[in-house]
């Protein structure tokens, strides 16, 4: 490549997309001298969807700006709370984010998640079409050009995930109100309505019960609720909402 040679810097939550060499401070880039800096960046390594403002001399600049010779650029983290203007703050999950799907719905945060592998192009279209912020660890899926929306899942433990979701997006919670296997919302049931699904033993036990409005799957307080009650109180006593359910 035969062009401009720029000096460029990314933030240290940026480290782990961008060769070793370029995590340290500024370092020169010759470029071609019309790709934009979003091409740039992207090139290096790092999701747009990573990426918060990009300084050009200290200034702002739009992802379409071409680079010019002698030129220094920063490249920033996302603002957290990061802002989704519009539409209502709702994501899409791939397969490989199962988990964090359903303790988000246990939070009652709107998360749908394709249970099958349906391909890069198909999600990127769901969350375009859908207006959902697309949560993946595939750096190449965050690249679509299609995507509404979209971050970069940095941990491989649920619960970090799980935290790292509800601090970038602040999403506001709402415990035991959606169904963890569909993402359908809850409403109250009578004994006598689900009755007939219930197993002898929980017929006898419980008494209260919720219905998914979608799926139809039952929900009371079984041995399991502990387990749960505690990732939900542990998530509103860090990001706010209301534990009770």
């Amino acid at each position: 490549m035969n062009g401009p040679e720029i000096h460029i810097s990314f933030a240290p939550g940026l480290g782990l997309f961008v060769a070793a060499d370029r995590r340290s401070g500024a370092t020169p880039l010759t470029t071609d001298g019309t790709s934009s800096l979003g091409h740039v960046v992207e090139s290096l390594g790092v999701p747009l969807t990573e990426a918060g403002r990009l300084l050009v001399d200290g200034r702002p600049v739009d992802t379409s700006h071409v680079p010019a010779a002698g030129e220094t650029v920063e490249v920033e983290s996302v603002a957290r709370p990061q802002p989704v203007p519009g539409a209502p703050l709702r994501f899409l999950l791939d397969v490989h984010l199962g988990t964090l799907a359903r303790r988000l719905r246990l939070l009652g945060v709107d998360a749908a998640y394709e249970s099958e592998d349906i391909g890069d192009p198909a999600l990127a279209a769901l969350s375009a079409r859908d207006r959902r912020v697309m949560l993946s660890r595939d750096r190449g899926l965050l690249r679509r050009r299609e995507l509404w929306a979209g971050a970069y899942v940095y941990s491989d433990r649920p619960e970090d995930q799980l935290r790292d979701v509800l601090e970038r997006f602040a999403p506001r919670l709402a415990p035991w109100t959606r169904c963890t296997a569909c993402n359908g919302e809850l409403s109250g049931a009578d004994k006598d309505a689900v009755r007939e699904r219930l197993e002898l033993g929980t017929e006898k036990t419980y008494d209260v019960f919720a219905e998914c409005v979608e799926c139809g799957r039952v929900y009371w307080r079984g041995a399991h609720h502990h387990r749960l009650e505690t990732i939900v109180s542990d998530a509103v006593r860090e990001f706010g909402g209301t534990a009770a359910g």
